[in-house]
């Protein structure tokens, strides 16, 4: 171990986790580039786990900050009025809600996702006086404890220390396999006076679950989701915090799938550059907050602020970037599925977020490990961390995005390989 490495383990926590697969001292990184201290290259698919879809250190973004800090701009408001903050929300407001017929009002909460989570379902259950959120097997929502109730995880629930109630677990689309209609028997067990699940307040969902093992819900099961709530009176919440920001090749991932979500909460990618800033979308006739009953110190992060404005007039004026993205995706999608049909393993996930589902933990985290020793940073995902997942930056250049395609691919190659001659010894 390194004398800075010891630097680390001595005074950090022990809850860190990712500084355990990746055990290198990180200096400095360039969209889809991050290097070593010890000068080593290394390429990026993690991307701050989606935190980073444009890359890290985008030159506009950075101008725009650099120069909004030398001319003393305001860093922190709380919730006052900034020049920073009505630059921000008109631009979403011009780039975002208009084209896409939406009037969402903007409540900027604590400075994460878990932040914009808590802040979406209290307010359900301001709205419609009920506790009970319905949540989905394999959800990932936040670490703070009415997140953490919605998310199912079992070991992140473990560290809560209390009990983590209000929140009814149903079953994904596909938990069961194709052949069954999770959403159907959600329908019928809520029209069943006995069916035991109290009135929801709220139906939140990931259209990918992005820590679950990127399962991706289809359009007909999040829509039929849609009516559930609809009918049965409860607010119908869309977690996008992974999954939004561009990752599945638009800007919210579920456009297209003829839906009206009732709130949407954002994070991640959201800042541009991976400043902290989260956002819980309200549409107008539930925006029923008394002032300050919901508030967070550093909801007024106005360098996030800057770089958010940015990336949308830089990213999404027009339909350049999203094309760009979707190609890309395809490309990535026929790569990964060569390697996985090779190996008779799963394709996982839809767009730019996608992984092979290895069907072993310990198999996944080999190959990850492999593939940072050949220069490439890249994490699991799933129930049992049986998913190698793709969350490189949307920015990467094609070239880079095969070259660290290459590597996993010799990553599978020799870590199989091993494997196979340890069966043969045996």
């Amino acid at each position: 171990m390194s004398n800075t490495i010891k630097t680390f383990d001595r005074i950090e926590s022990q809850v860190r986790s990712y500084s355990r697969s990746f055990p290198a001292l990180f200096d400095k990184a360039r969209n889809a580039t991050i290097h070593g201290r010890d000068g080593r290259e290394y390429i990026d698919f993690l991307a701050g786990c989606s935190s980073l879809n444009y890359g890290h250190n985008d030159p506009d973004m950075q101008a725009a900050l650099v120069d909004y800090i030398t001319s003393d701009g305001i860093a922190h408001g709380l919730d006052m009025f900034t020049r920073a903050k009505q630059d921000f929300l008109t631009a979403y407001e011009d780039i975002i809600l208009r084209p896409r017929g939406m009037d969402h009002k903007l409540m900027f909460t604590g400075p994460t996702g878990t932040n914009a989570v808590e802040a979406a379902l209290k307010l359900a259950r301001k709205v419609t006086g009920r506790s009970n959120v319905i949540a989905f097997t394999n959800g990932f929502h936040g670490m703070s404890l009415g997140a953490l109730a919605a998310t199912g995880n079992s070991g992140k629930r473990g560290g809560a220390g209390v009990e983590l109630n209000g929140v009814h677990r149903a079953p994904y689309d596909g938990y069961f396999g194709a052949d069954v209609d999770t959403a159907e028997m959600l329908e019928q067990m809520l029209d069943d006076p006995s069916g035991g699940i109290d009135a929801p307040a709220a139906i939140i969902v990931e259209p990918v679950q992005g820590e679950g093992g990127l399962n991706a819900a289809s359009p007909e099961w999040l829509r039929k989701i849609q009516a559930i709530a609809r009918k049965h009176g409860a607010l119908f919440i869309v977690d996008d915090i992974q999954a939004g920001c561009g990752r599945t090749g638009s800007f919210f991932s579920f456009e297209g799938f003829g839906l009206s979500p009732d709130i949407i909460t954002q994070a991640k990618s959201l800042s541009g550059m991976g400043l902290p800033f989260a956002l819980t979308l309200i549409r107008p006739e539930y925006d029923i907050w008394a002032p300050a009953e919901h508030n967070g110190t550093f909801r007024g992060n106005n360098h996030a602020f800057v770089t958010a404005r940015v990336a949308l007039e830089k990213f999404w004026k027009n339909d350049v970037f999203a094309n760009e993205v979707n190609s890309k995706s395809d490309h990535l999608e026929k790569r990964l599925k060569e390697i996985a049909d090779a190996r008779d393993m799963g394709l996982r996930g839809r767009g730019m977020m996608r992984g092979i589902d290895t069907g072993d933990g310990d198999l996944a985290g080999q190959i990850c490990a492999e593939c940072f020793d050949q220069g490439l940073i890249i994490e699991t995902s799933g129930s049992h961390d049986e998913v190698v997942k793709v969350l490189c930056p949307l920015t990467i250049p094609a070239e880079q995005l095969d070259r660290g395609l290459n590597i996993m691919a010799r990553a599978f190659e020799t870590v199989l390989a091993g494997d196979a001659a340890r069966t043969a010894a045996e």
